[in-house]
């Protein structure tokens, strides 16, 4: 568990995969990310990233609100997907509820992650994708520190050919 002043950042419940799934289907939340997922494919990510903690030592954590203990989205590093150029890199990323949205937690989570996983982990670099559109991402890859690879940028092999979503930009910081 990674606790800051207003965050916990924890292992996923079965309970998040309701939460998760109602977050996603958020046509803001998605815009960026593909179509909503289905309750079985919210529960089988849950299930995935406490395996990859278990694993990797570090995951997508889900991310609850102290002041209220309300699930609002995950935040954490794991191995980077397959058939990209991160594929096993350390990977950080996020995703909030909307309701989260212009609080900071993002960059709070996004920095206790990092932190984090500098002190248990011997990553000499941690790296990030978005889409170009998703300027609040990329947003924050900068504020936390991280530099565009864009030697690293691809076409992401889960989209087809045409999405709009395919183009991916790579931000780096290393340890």
């Amino acid at each position: 568990m990674i606790e800051t002043p207003r965050l916990i950042l924890r292992r996923w419940r079965d309970a998040d995969a309701e939460a998760f799934f109602a977050m996603g289907q958020d046509a803001e939340v998605m815009r960026y990310l593909g179509p909503p997922m289905s309750r079985e494919d919210c529960a089988a990510i849950v299930a995935r990233q406490n395996r990859v903690a278990d694993d990797y030592g570090s995951c997508f954590w889900a991310v609850e609100r102290r002041a209220d203990g309300a699930f609002i989205g995950f935040c954490g590093i794991k191995p980077g997907p397959e058939d990209t150029p991160i594929a096993g890199q350390p990977e950080i990323g996020w995703r909030l509820a909307r309701d989260a949205w212009g609080q900071g937690y993002a960059r709070e989570a996004a920095q206790a992650s990092l932190d984090y996983g500098w002190a248990t982990q011997d990553w000499p670099e941690v790296a990030a994708i978005t889409v170009l559109a998703n300027t609040q991402s990329w947003g924050l890859m900068i504020r936390l520190g991280m530099t565009r690879d864009p030697d690293g940028d691809f076409d992401h092999p889960a989209l087809a050919a045409g999405n709009p979503l395919r183009r991916h930009l790579t931000y780096r910081i290393a340890r």
